[in-house]
């Protein structure tokens, strides 16, 4: 029985919120507060002086994720500005928050601007106050309710897409296939040492060249990998990629993709079907749980991802709406309770490497789903509220401040 009260809540934003092109590493700690900067100095370009204050995760992992060069390459060319770091405070509506001042030539302040930075760039001011241009245009915002649709009008969720969004989306959604690919082939050709203290060097042309050398079976997992390497390792060094659903998680959908549609011949026309379809599964998850790994950990982000390109993957093999579900259901479920806990607050470890083998599972998720009929037990709704509850459980050490986990292991091991 459809709940109503779920089907009919707050309606989704267009998939142009949720896929954005830009530079990385970070979504939420660079894409939104370079954002912010900017929406802030449009109101204040007659201030002598800034002043931003980062909160929580935003200051606790703002150096590694270059937060501070963001918000310097906008309103530092102003006037000048200082930076106040607080990775000990935590704002009451969510843990990437920033404080935004602008002061005339007596040091009267001028404004005072609370947002929030909440994941796949996007912007809040609080509670339900979104500062995205986006319009609300999905009315059915949970997978049942759309499922139902599906089954009732005998349409796939592609098409569920189609009828709501404008009719320049298919022309979008080749740009960002496009800006998909070059971030893959950029990210094949280029070698070297990624930025950063950990001396990491890039590692997609080696997976690249090895995988050439395997039987089938093996060169596809190995390209995959390849694939996934190439766009995290662009996205690590602060290169051009999509967020899907945000940088740190960037390398998932787009490596299936490219895998698929080279391997198997897959049109650009059935590419953007499956990028509509996977960007709607990841809008469910945006609006009804969090893309935002300071919210939720490494499942909102990497986990969302493998559900995307999961479901991506199973359409593009003819697989029916409850294989499809079936098929992102398992991709996010497997990644419940994933930490976000990255070392030195670089997306470099274990960011680049969960990237891979999200991707890889995606592939073993759509496989798994396509040998059913469709029919499971958990649904993919049901997954989204665990997550959403599993990262409220979560305390914050293992939420992107890199005081926990794999992070507090690595310090201490280098001490």
């Amino acid at each position: 029985m459809l709940n109503l009260s779920e089907i009919y809540k707050e309606r989704m934003k267009t998939l142009k919120e949720l896929y954005r092109v830009g530079k990385g590493p970070s979504s939420s700690h660079t894409m939104g507060p370079e954002r912010a900067s900017r929406m802030f100095l449009e109101r204040n370009m007659e201030a002598r002086s800034f002043e931003v204050t980062l909160y929580g995760s935003l200051a606790a992992t703002g150096k590694g994720h270059m937060t501070d060069v963001a918000i310097q390459s906008v309103l530092a060319k102003v006037a000048p500005l200082t930076i106040i770091w607080k990775s000990s405070v935590f704002l009451p509506f969510h843990p990437n928050g920033m404080q935004f001042k602008s002061f005339d030539a007596e040091g009267k302040l001028m404004e005072d601007w609370t947002v929030y930075s909440v994941g796949g760039g996007a912007l809040s001011t609080g509670e339900e106050n979104t500062v995205d241009l986006g319009s609300d245009i999905y009315d059915l915002t949970t997978l049942e309710a759309i499922l139902h649709w599906c089954q009732k009008h005998g349409r796939s969720f592609w098409e569920y897409v189609e009828s709501r969004e404008d009719k320049d989306l298919d022309d979008y959604l080749q740009y960002i296939w496009e800006k998909m690919q070059e971030s893959v082939e950029r990210g094949l050709d280029t070698e070297g040492a990624i930025p950063g203290p950990l001396h990491i060097s890039r590692k997609a042309s080696v997976y690249h060249v090895k995988a050439q050398g395997y039987k089938h079976n093996l060169q596809s997992r190995g390209l995959v990998y390849a694939y996934s390497l190439a766009v995290s390792e662009e996205n690590a060094c602060g290169g051009t990629i999509v967020t899907a659903p945000t940088c740190g998680s960037c390398g998932v959908l787009p490596a299936v993709l490219y895998h698929l549609s080279r391997g198997h011949m897959f049109s650009d026309q059935k590419i953007r079907h499956a990028l509509a379809t996977a960007g709607l599964f990841g809008n469910i998850v945006k609006n009804n749980a969090s893309i935002s790994g300071a919210e939720v950990g490494c499942q909102g982000e990497v986990g969302v991802a493998c559900a995307m390109a999961s479901a991506a993957a199973t359409q593009l093999f003819g697989g029916s709406p409850s294989q499809i579900e079936y098929a992102a259901e398992m991709g996010l479920e497997h990644h419940l309770g994933m930490t976000c806990d990255p070392i030195g607050g670089l997306v470099q470890i274990p960011c680049i490497e969960r990237n891979a083998f999200a991707a890889a599972r995606a592939l073993d998720s759509n496989i798994y789903a396509s040998f059913s009929d469709g029919n499971h037990r958990i649904s993919f709704d049901h997954v989204v509220d665990v997550m959403k509850q599993t990262g409220k459980d979560l305390p914050s050490l293992y939420k992107e401040t890199s005081i926990g986990g794999l992070a507090k292991a690595f310090n201490a091991r280098m001490k």
